[in-house]
């Protein structure tokens, strides 16, 4: 199933975040999401994952208008959908009850009934997806540990566990690797190629350049709201079609528009 955003717009009160801005994700596919801070890029994961909706444009699920769908089917499609951000926000409860939060939520009520009565008496045990997501993310050891007690680049990999093990058609992940070490970010990249080995679309907004080279299938260049350019990450690297693409990726400091009116001027000295 392919997600995507097309001529979307969104503003918050009078500031446009994204203008007229399309992406798509096809399954066993890897977009990397790169652009300056403020740019637009979390505000985007956040309409593919349908927290909100765009003020203009069309969020589709395999060409279908997800907002256009009823409540019920909309639902449908969101529990398709993962979303790991840049903190992990793990419960003060073992690795193994954080990692089956998202399967627990979308049990029918008896199924929750027998499981949480399974959990009192202590004949529970986690569940075969959650056991081979924390495999995925190298955390198998440690599924009865409490989850507070992980260090920064573990906890992460809990949290993008705990996404994987719903079994989701696509993951959306917002700068999931920007506090961790090189160790974490290796295990952590690991882990979205495995996903992408399982047919998942992936979403990931990047500020790491190396790493959005290294795990891209495709690129996508956002600035000032406007998506400027998208296309394998060798192109954009070694022959970008737009100006701005090619300072971006040189290491210069892009400021927009809309940033640019709210810099301060220098004072000009008097004729």
């Amino acid at each position: 199933m392919t997600l995507s955003a097309t001529d979307v717009c969104v503003g918050f009160g009078n500031s446009p975040v994204l203008r007229n801005v399309s992406l798509a994700v096809d399954p066993g596919k890897v977009v990397t999401v790169v652009g300056p801070s403020g740019t637009g890029k979390t505000t985007l994961l956040r309409l593919l994952a349908t927290f909100r909706r765009p003020d203009d444009g069309t969020v589709a699920w395999d060409g279908d208008d997800i907002w256009a769908m009823a409540d019920d089917e909309r639902l449908g499609i969101r529990r398709q959908v993962s979303m790991v951000f840049q903190e992990p926000s793990l419960f003060n409860a073992p690795v193994h009850r954080n990692v089956s939060y998202g399967l627990r939520v979308r049990e029918p009520w008896r199924a929750r009934i027998r499981r949480s009565i399974g959990e009192l008496v202590g004949s529970s045990r986690p569940a075969d997806t959650v056991t081979s997501a924390l495999e995925t993310v190298g955390l198998a050891d440690s599924v009865d540990q409490n989850a507070l007690s992980l260090s920064g680049g573990e906890a992460q990999r809990v949290a993008f566990a705990r996404a994987l093990a719903v079994d989701p058609a696509v993951m959306l992940l917002d700068e999931p690797t920007s506090n961790l070490d090189p160790h974490n970010t290796a295990l952590l990249e690991n882990a979205i190629e495995r996903a992408r080995d399982r047919g998942v679309g992936v979403i990931v907004a990047t500020h790491d350049m190396h790493q959005a080279k290294r795990i891209s299938d495709r690129m996508a260049f956002l600035h000032d709201g406007e998506l400027v350019e998208t296309g394998p990450p060798e192109q954009l690297f070694e022959d970008p079609t737009d100006a701005r693409t090619a300072r971006f990726l040189d290491g210069e400091l892009l400021v927009g528009d809309r940033e640019r009116s709210r810099v301060p001027q220098s004072p000009t000295a008097d004729p």
